[in-house]
C-alpha cells in the first residue's frame, strides 16, 4: 500500500490537519510543531491531540512526521544555540509522546567550521540527552544536500552519529530525494545502487520515511532547491520508482514540493495513478 502525504500547517489544529490530509487523498502528513524559522511554540490542546489520535487510527493512517524547526542546530559552535536546540527537541518530543508511534524528523545541523567529526559527536550527545527507553517516538535524521557546512550529506556521516547512540532503536533515517540528488547520489539512474549502499552503510531497517521532492538543480550541485514533481532534474519516472521500490514498501512518503494544498492534491493523485500503472504497487 502506498502511504503518501504532504507538509501541512498546524495553524488550524491537530485534528484539522488529519481531516485536511484525508480530503486531498493523503494517509500521512508532516507538520511543524513550532515556528519553523524561530523557536516559539503554542501550548498544545490535549483534547485536540486526543481527537487526532482517534482520527488517525480510525482512518488507518501511516505514521506522520513532525519536523524540527530549521533554526535547530545541534552541532553549532555556540553552546547557547546547542542548548536552545536541546530545549526545542525535548519540548517537541514531549508533545509527540501524546501522539504515540509517530516520527520526529530533524536536520542534523551545520558544523560552522568545527568539522564533521566534532559535529557528529555534538549531534549524538544531544540525542543521548533527549532519547529515553520508554518513548514511542522514533527520531529521524534527514539526509542533506551538503550546502555550506551541513552535516548529513553522506550515509557515512549519518551512520557515525547513529553508532554513538545509547538507544539506537529510538532513531532512524529519513531520506530526501532532492537532497540525495543534490549531494551527488544519482536518484534518476541508480536507485538500486543507492539503496544497496544505504543498506551496507546504515541498514535498510533504519530507513523509516522518505521526502519525495524533485530538484531544481543537477546531481551534485549541493544547492537544496526543491521542485514540483516532474519539473526538475530527477523527473517523474524516477520518483515513481522511489515510491514503488520493494525496499521502500510501506514507508510514509511526504511531499515537500513548492505547492499549495491544491497543488499537493494533484501531485498525490498523479503519484498514486503512476504508481498503480507501474504494476509494482497496489493502490487502494
Amino acid at each position: 500500500m502506498l502511504h503518501i502525504g504532504c507538509h501541512l500547517s498546524i495553524a488550524g489544529g491537530f485534528l484539522a490537519m488529519g481531516k485536511l490530509a484525508s480530503s486531498i487523498g493523503a494517509d500521512t502528513f508532516q507538520c511543524f510543531l513550532r515556528n519553523p524559522r524561530g523557536a516559539s511554540a503554542k501550548a498544545p490542546n490535549r483534547e485536540d491531540i486526543s481527537a487526532l489520535n482517534a482520527y488517525l487510527k480510525q482512518n488507518r493512517f501511516a505514521p506522520f512526521i513532525a519536523h524540527a524547526p530549521y533554526t535547530m542546530n545541534a552541532c553549532s559552535s555556540s553552546g547557547r544555540v546547542r542548548e536552545l536546540a536541546y530545549e526545542m527537541f525535548a519540548g517537541d518530543l514531549a508533545v509527540m509522546e501524546q501522539l504515540p508511534g509517530n516520527y520526529y524528523n530533524f536536520h542534523p545541523g551545520s558544523h560552522l567550521g568545527q568539522g564533521t567529526k566534532t559535529a557528529e559527536i555534538l549531534i549524538a550527545d544531544l540525542l543521548n540527552r533527549c532519547l529515553t527507553p520508554e518513548q514511542s517516538t522514533i527520531v529521524l535524521l534527514e539526509t542533506m544536500s551538503g550546502k555550506g557546512t551541513e552535516v548529513g550529506r553522506s550515509f557515512e556521516e549519518l551512520a557515525r552519529i547513529l553508532e554513538r547512540l545509547e538507544l539506537p532503536d529510538k532513531a532512524g533515517v529519513c531520506i530526501d530525494t532532492c537532497h540525495l540528488s543534490d549531494a551527488g547520489y544519482d536518484v534518476r539512474h541508480n536507485l538500486d545502487g543507492i539503496l544497496r549502499e544505504f543498506d551496507r552503510v546504515i541498514g535498510l531497517s533504519r530507513l523509516m520515511a522518505v521526502h519525495v521532492n524533485d530538484s531544481l538543480n543537477p546531481p551534485g550541485s549541493r544547492k537544496d532547491r526543491h521542485a514540483r514533481i516532474g519539473e526538475g532534474a530527477i523527473g517523474l519516472p524516477a520518483l515513481v520508482n522511489v515510491l514503488t521500490h520493494p525496499a521502500l514498501r510501506g514507508l510514509p512518503f511526504i511531499l515537500e514540493t513548492p505547492n499549495d494544498t491544491a497543488g499537493h492534491k494533484q501531485e498525490i493523485a498523479l503519484l498514486r495513478q503512476k504508481s498503480a500503472l507501474s504494476g509494482k504497487e497496489d493502490i487502494p
